[in-house]
């Protein structure tokens, strides 16, 4: 058994994994991608009964990862899958899966969504270029919108609504919840060591920004609903519950903690969570905004 400073180092060293291997130790040992596949299925049955049976659809899913909601999406997306991501590592998972299993219908595109939606000719430009010059049924951004500022949500959102999504068609977001008083959930623990370092706290809200978004001229005929589930993650190896840690603290992409300061933080998690058997929480919000749609849509 390895001693508690062995398990220590071993918890700092996990922060030096990629980003789409610490998203997929997450998957496998949370019940998120479950929480956002239940969610994603109320999206697509919504979807399914505003066409005709035999309407063939799209999805384009923005920081895609090595896109564990894969199987949903390439079942239901038969006129095509496009799966956007910045992390090569990542989409050559799924170029190997395209491959072996003959999905020809789903394409990989390696690219920054902020260039691609930030400005509408890089939009237009993106639709003609990537997409077949063909607007899209589904938008996914799955914890994605943290790798943009949130100044910039209301242009990419803007740019997506009016020239990549269809005009009947759904867009969903989801992202932790920006404010929570529970030590023991991700966002705590962002707003704690984010806001003890950088003096820097989650501003990014979709309960806010639904806010923002119902009050546009733009948007007045779409369904705009939020909702929020909670999720659970609790691995049966520490390094593996650090690597999470790191993700959900945006290092070093964002934030770069010192030696000292990880030091800090890998002995805070396991003496509050991993000595108490404690599973970490996470409070999710979920953005659905339906374009076209006659009925009132699920979320």
């Amino acid at each position: 058994m390895l001693s508690n400073k062995k398990l220590i180092e071993r918890g700092i060293r996990a922060g030096d994994s990629e980003i789409f291997k610490e998203d997929r130790i997450w998957s496998r040992y949370s019940n998120d991608k479950v929480d956002i596949g239940e969610h994603l299925a109320r999206v697509i049955r919504t979807l399914s009964k505003a066409f005709p049976l035999n309407k063939p659809m799209r999805a384009l899913s923005i920081g895609s990862s090595n896109e564990p909601q894969f199987r949903i999406l390439e079942t239901n997306f038969r006129e095509g899958l496009y799966l956007l991501d910045l992390e090569k590592a990542a989409l050559d998972i799924v170029n190997e899966r395209i491959k072996r299993q003959v999905t020809t219908h789903v394409s990989t595109i390696l690219g920054d969504y902020n260039k691609a939606f930030l400005h509408p000719k890089n939009a237009l430009a993106f639709l003609k270029n990537k997409l077949a010059a063909e607007k899209i049924n589904l938008i996914t951004l799955h914890h994605s919108l943290y790798y943009c500022m949130e100044k910039d949500w209301h242009s990419i959102f803007a740019n997506l609504y009016n020239y990549i999504l269809a005009k009947r068609g759904a867009m969903h977001a989801v992202l932790m919840s920006s404010r929570s008083s529970n030590p023991h959930t991700t966002t705590w623990i962002y707003n704690h060591f984010a806001g003890k370092f950088f003096n820097h706290h989650n501003n990014q809200s979709l309960r806010t920004f639904k806010k923002e978004l119902e009050k546009i001229n733009l948007y007045r005929k779409a369904q705009i609903s939020l909702k929020t589930s909670c999720v659970s993650f609790m691995p049966g190896d520490f390094e593996k519950f650090m690597a999470v840690i790191w993700m959900i603290l945006l290092y070093p992409q964002v934030h770069r903690f010192t030696l000292k300061q990880r030091e800090y933080i890998t002995e805070f998690i396991y003496k509050k969570f991993w000595a108490k058997n404690k599973p970490l929480l996470q409070l999710q919000d979920h953005l659905v905004l339906y374009r076209g749609i006659g009925f009132k849509g699920l979320i």
